[in-house]
């Protein structure tokens, strides 16, 4: 079966968002959660997630997958869930869910790059989307679509698994007072917002969340990126770098994902399929209330403990906002698949700009600046 002609029949509203309901079966069926269950044949799948178990917004999300789609099953759908290295290393994830090792991957499509860089706009692109806008763009605006026809040339689909919000700037051994501070900086960091920090002269590697510490404490790199005050005081940065810097320009609204083998998907009857489309769509939301909620006191108790936070300068995001959109633009001219997703997103970009610029931006400005 051609796998677009797949996605479109099979997953056509299927995206991870909630609009399928968990007992929305098809004609005649019974509800997914009642006793039509009974008559399906037990499903066991494996999740590999890139993220540590000690991560209970992110690696918890998929455990809020698991618990939903085993319960509105009735125990007849689970999901086995494991962390970061059980299974196979952190970045290669999506290759486990490629080569059916695994029936999902759980993790941030921008660690992917390297298979085709239009697989960013399933997470964040620097100075891209806040994470409503981006949710907006993959459920109502068509980028879900988009992305999913990347991804069947890998076996896979793709759910949105839930967003961090805008995150920091990272954790920094020394001060950076503008962009000329980062040239020979050693920085931990992935995606697209490496691709823009290796422009402006810092030397980048990607680690996986585990063995990021080790490598700040040592020396190994200068500084690190995570995601926000809740995660990184559980990685315990703030005991080796003094500086803590915002925003994390970079990763304004970073969708996390499911990747799903495709192949396996067919298999799964319609119930399970809407059952995990909603079960999906749950756990992404989880994950960010969990994360707005937790960030606020992480944030206090780790300036309590002395951190410096402190706002990139103006003249840096500047060069960093430029690198970004030279560097976009070079990868759309160069591939007209990343320039039909590209132009969709900016497009999507410009219209939320246009619109959170108004009432959302003027009710910020004057009300948060009370807190």
């Amino acid at each position: 079966m051609d796998r677009r002609k797949f996605l479109q029949r099979g997953l056509a509203g299927a995206a991870g968002a909630g609009l399928i309901s968990a007992c929305g079966g098809g004609a005649g069926e019974e509800s997914a959660a009642g006793p039509a269950v009974h008559t399906r044949k037990s499903v066991t799948w494996r999740l590999a997630s890139s993220f540590p178990r000690s991560l209970d917004t992110i690696y918890g999300a998929a455990e809020v997958l698991a618990d939903r789609v085993e319960a509105m099953s009735e125990g007849k759908f689970r999901i086995r869930c494991y962390p970061a290295g059980e299974i196979v290393p952190a970045v290669q994830v999506m290759d486990a869910a490629q080569q059916g090792t695994v029936q999902i991957g759980h993790t941030a499509s921008y660690y992917f790059i390297g298979k085709n860089q239009a697989l960013a706009f399933d997470c964040c692109v620097p100075f891209g989307m806040t994470s409503r806008q981006q949710a907006a763009w993959l459920i109502e605006g068509g980028g879900l679509e988009l992305m999913r026809g990347v991804f069947a040339d890998f076996g896979l689909t793709t759910f949105p698994a839930g967003n961090t919000g805008t995150q920091m700037g990272g954790w920094f051994n020394r001060e950076i007072n503008g962009p000329g501070d980062l040239k020979g900086l050693r920085m931990r960091i992935p995606g697209l917002g490496g691709q823009v920090m290796d422009r402006l002269g810092a030397t980048v590697q990607l680690l996986a969340g585990g063995e990021i510490y080790p490598a700040l404490e040592r020396g190994a790199i200068d500084a690190t990126e995570w995601v926000g005050p809740y995660d990184d005081e559980k990685l315990g940065f703030h005991k080796v770098a003094k500086y803590y810097y915002y925003p994390g320009w970079w990763e304004p609204g970073p969708s996390l994902s499911y990747h799903v083998n495709l192949a396996a998907w067919a298999e799964l009857p319609v119930a399970y399929q809407e059952i995990f489309a909603t079960a999906a769509s749950e756990s992404a939301t989880v994950m960010q209330a969990r994360y707005d909620q937790r960030n606020p006191a992480a944030l206090a108790r780790l300036l309590a403990e002395g951190v410096e936070m402190r706002p990139f300068s103006d003249d840096l995001m500047r060069a960093a906002r430029d690198a970004s959109f030279e560097m976009l633009e070079e990868h759309a001219s160069a591939d007209a698949t990343y320039r039909k997703i590209y132009q969709s997103w900016k497009q999507a970009r410009s219209d939320a700009y246009r619109w959170f610029g108004t009432a959302e931006l003027a009710y910020s400005r004057f009300a948060f600046g009370d807190s």
